[in-house]
């Protein structure tokens, strides 16, 4: 039989001297995939605890409730049933540290759809009111802003019209999404309004699939959904967990997937509402002492290499798959879970620190199973790892060696763009540099790539387009108005989009809203801003205003990934650069049957630029940043057709003679 590291390290001839790593974490993902098959049958059947904790109804009506608390003196019921006595309905211990309560058929007819339930439980460090870890719903109370658990058990099961979707996996456009900010109002938006508001938004631009930020239930609103603190709960500050199924079973009727933004890399530390010293240790579902604890994010981390754990997160993974429908997970913090260090001031230099020490091989053999579980219980499933590391094998198959994503997150694509936004003008940038940093990702690992996220306009950061026009946009975005300041920022938005999602990996992604360049930052409503949703929100009326600016950009991202999408560009794996001309700070590539031609000169405009085309015949352009449907000066004329000529260029036999203008891109497609 052929040693499987041979075909990993045939991919990355780097990774030689580490065959002997490799070998272990294939070994190490085999015996836990043998031993869990040898006990729960299969990993799906492993990763069910939440079906056997948490609050459910028995065939005979009456209520059970379980809890693991291991090192807990006593757990007692409480709620709206009992009237909030913490004495009257106590747990027994039973086995492997869990805890149970049968309801008597009295507790469990008072127990009914949406009362409020809290374990109480005695503890080494004293008593404490807790919500139940596998709770599917919590609400907080506005009058004293407290959380409580809900017995959630709704009168009919919800009805699911979706059995007859298959997302596109291979190559996903991703309108990454905030369900509270996704109104202009300001306020929280909800799972409805935006089933019923930016879906169509969202399938008229072109995305083939959204991410949800914020699910999973947090106490602090404006920590964007980071700070979890109930791991099966959806977030009941946008609604309910049927309207949340409405919304997915909605997108899936517009033929969009719904990816979950997933944090299984920490956990809030507040005792009230979340897992911390749940039954009075640390090392109940995270590591003890420093090591538990993550400085720089003030959240607890998980001990992935503990059984109980394992159960509770994988668990989790097939809980959101199974009772909504999910169609993926973008993976959060895979860097900081994959290092004891955390890539905290981390310069990963070379192939050493993928293979030593500071490796957390417990997460490593976690995110192999995280994975292999999602993939099982749904072949389309996409799973995306936030990595900024660059770990070798992060989107290869676990039995190979690889963690077992589908895709990374080209994560040094928006940095790079930030940095050279703010250290050097547009005159200066180096196209070279940029090329490269666009199309060097590993081959055989999956790309998505993006310009912006949420991330980079996070409170004390701009949008792209922020950062390009500033001010001015308050000013001069009427397309009456002619300002130099927003005619380059118009124009350079178009491109950074562009040359990225044509050269930058084999998905995209955008945050709502950045596509029709929304203004400022993102900033959630806190003390320090008085409370307000005025950055806390998205604001459609600016495209929506045809005399607006705004229009033209979001017409331009539609039509990008429309020209994108119909060539099957993404399935193409990487670009060939023929022309770089350091002198008219042109670049041209090839992708797939696409010709793309980038001017990034501030004001040149050349007449009879010629340029080599693959095949002979009539080319034809597909898509022009300078059209004044999308903002520009309609400079050049986007029907006429270019007839090559067997003059030599750049490397063919082929070649067209093109008009290009300043800050343009234009791109050409042979016409069949």
């Amino acid at each position: 039989m052929q040693n499987p590291i041979i075909q990993l390290i045939s991919e990355d001839s780097y990774l030689k001297p580490y065959e002997d790593h490799i070998l272990r974490r294939i070994n190490g993902y085999n015996t836990a995939v043998k031993d869990i098959i040898s006990v729960y049958k299969n990993i799906a059947c492993f990763a069910d605890i939440h079906n056997y904790l948490g609050i459910h109804r028995q065939q005979d009506g009456c209520i059970v409730y379980r809890e693991w608390a291991p090192a807990a003196r006593g757990l007692y019921l409480t709620g709206d049933f009992n009237n909030w006595d913490r004495k009257t309905h106590p747990l027994h211990k039973i086995e492997n540290g869990v805890w149970e309560i049968v309801l008597d058929s009295d507790s469990s007819r008072r127990m009914t759809h949406g009362s409020c339930v809290k374990v109480h439980v005695h503890t080494s460090r004293g008593d404490r009111d807790r919500i139940p870890a596998c709770i599917r719903r919590v609400i907080q109370d506005p009058s004293n802003f407290n959380f409580s658990g809900q017995f959630w058990e709704p009168e009919s099961p919800f009805y699911w019209t979706d059995s007859g979707f298959t997302p596109d996996s291979n190559a996903p456009f991703i309108y990454e999404s905030h369900v509270g900010m996704a109104t202009e109002a300001m306020r929280v938006s909800t799972y409805a309004e935006f089933a019923t508001l930016i879906l169509p938004r969202i399938k008229q631009a072109g995305y083939n699939a959204v991410q949800l930020m914020g699910i999973m239930e947090h106490p602090y609103y404006g920590s964007f959904g980071y700070h979890v603190s109930n791991f099966f709960a959806p977030s009941s500050r946008f609604g309910t967990p049927e309207e949340l199924k409405e919304l997915i079973n909605t997108a899936h009727e517009m033929k969009i997937a719904v990816y979950m933004d997933i944090v299984h890399s920490h956990a809030v530390k507040n005792l009230d509402e979340g897992l911390n010293l749940f039954d009075g240790t640390q090392y109940q579902y995270f590591h003890d002492g420093g090591k538990g604890i993550h400085d720089l994010w003030d959240s607890m981390l998980f001990d992935y290499g503990k059984t109980e754990v394992r159960r509770f997160l994988l668990s989790n993974i097939r809980y959101w798959i199974e009772e909504f429908h999910f169609d993926g997970f973008r993976f959060d913090g895979i860097t900081s879970m994959l290092y004891r260090h955390h890539g905290n001031y981390t310069a990963f230099t070379n192939y050493d620190f993928y293979f030593c020490d500071d490796v957390e091989q417990d997460t490593l053999q976690y995110l192999q199973l995280a994975n292999t579980l999602a993939h099982s219980l749904k072949p389309y499933c996409v799973t995306i790892a936030e990595d900024v590391s660059g770990m070798p094998g992060l989107c290869r198959p676990p039995d190979i060696g690889g963690l077992g994503f589908d895709f990374r997150l080209g994560m040094g694509i928006p940095d790079y763009w930030i940095k050279i936004l703010k250290e050097q003008k547009d005159e200066d940038w180096d196209l070279s540099e940029l090329y490269y940093q666009l199309t060097n990702r590993r081959q055989f690992e999956k790309t998505i790539a993006y310009c912006e996220s949420h991330d980079q306009a996070l409170v004390g950061d701009k949008t792209i387009a922020f950062r390009l026009m500033d001010q001015e946009m308050y000013w001069h975005m009427h397309k009456s108005h002619s300002h130099p300041v927003i005619d380059r920022g118009i124009a350079l938005h178009k491109l950074i989009r562009l040359v990225t999602i044509a050269g930058g990996g084999e998905g995209w992604l955008n945050f709502m809203g950045n596509e029709f360049g929304h203004p400022e930052w993102i900033d959630f409503p806190r003390e320090g801003n008085g409370h307000s949703h005025k950055y806390a929100r998205r604001q459609w009326s600016l495209p929506d205003n045809p005399d607006l600016r705004y229009a033209g950009l979001q017409a331009f991202d539609r039509e990008m990934i429309s020209c994108i999408k119909s060539a099957n560009l993404l399935s193409v794996s990487h670009c060939h650069l023929f022309n770089h001309d350091y002198e008219k700070k042109i670049i041209c590539f090839i992708r797939g049957n696409l010709v793309f031609v980038f001017s990034f000169n501030s004001s040149g405009c050349f007449a009879n630029y010629r340029i080599g085309v693959p095949e002979p015949g009539l080319w034809r352009i597909q898509l022009c940043s300078d059209d004044a449907r999308f903002g520009g000066f309609n400079r050049i004329d986007s029907v006429m057709d270019y007839m090559s000529s067997p003059v030599q260029m750049h490397g063919y036999a082929q070649s067209i003679t093109i008009y290009i203008t300043n800050r343009t891109a234009i791109i050409f497609k042979k016409k069949t």
